[in-house]
């Protein structure tokens, strides 16, 4: 098997947290007398973190560093009530990492969302499996795309960048991926489009979780 270890992106790729974000982020804006968004418009709202969710999300003329702060500070709070409500697994990504686990290949998340909660929805939703390191965003720590996350993995598990796959949903991953050296494999079942994920790098795209076995036993 050329590969020993799989990075996977989190949002959008492993867990479906859209709505749970969106409810969340609405809230925050509602409260500070800001429209709010239909769920969809979340899809290009997230992935570069929570800053630039709401400076994404904030009307243009409201976008300044107190305000996303205050959005940000106020959105911990929400998304710590509501992180669980509606957020699951995609179909097939239970059946995917009991394979993966089974053949000995070693597993890592590495995610933009706030590392807290990174840790906090892999021990609620992905225990079974496991699933080290797992490292969200962190202070003094470049978010993804730059490509310091995958490095920090590659180092724990002592592994060379190409005996890593990267499975992720958004244009942010892909060039993630190409930046560190690792594979770049595009998941379309998240929140951005294949399009985006072909144009942003990714080597390949699979349409379902269980499609990366078959990506595994035939390089």
């Amino acid at each position: 098997m050329a590969f020993s270890a799989i990075i996977f992106d989190l949002d959008g790729t492993l867990l479906d947290t859209l709505t749970d974000i969106a409810v969340s982020a609405n809230r925050v804006l509602q409260s500070l007398g800001y429209p709010q968004h239909e769920l969809e418009l979340y899809r290009e709202f997230v992935g570069a973190g929570v800053r630039v969710l709401f400076g994404r999300a904030l009307p243009e003329s409201a976008v300044d560093e107190a305000t996303v702060t205050r959005c940000v500070g106020r959105f911990e709070v929400e998304y710590g009530r509501n992180w669980n409500v509606a957020t699951r697994l995609y179909d097939g990504i239970a059946e995917l990492l009991d394979a993966v686990a089974e053949q000995g290949v070693k597993i890592s998340v590495l995610s933009n969302k706030p590392d807290a909660f990174t840790r906090q929805c892999v021990e609620h939703y992905l225990n079974a499996w496991p699933i080290d390191p797992v490292l969200g965003q962190r202070e003094g720590v470049p978010r993804k795309p730059d490509p310091a996350g995958v490095r920090e993995i590659l180092e724990r598990l002592d592994l060379p960048a190409e005996r890593c796959l990267y499975l992720g949903d958004s244009d942010i991953d892909m060039q993630t991926a190409s930046a560190a050296g690792v594979y770049p494999v595009g998941a379309p079942w998240g929140f951005r489009s294949a399009e985006e994920l072909m144009r942003s790098g990714a080597r390949v795209l699979i349409d379902h979780p269980l499609e990366l076995l078959e990506l595994l036993d035939s390089r």
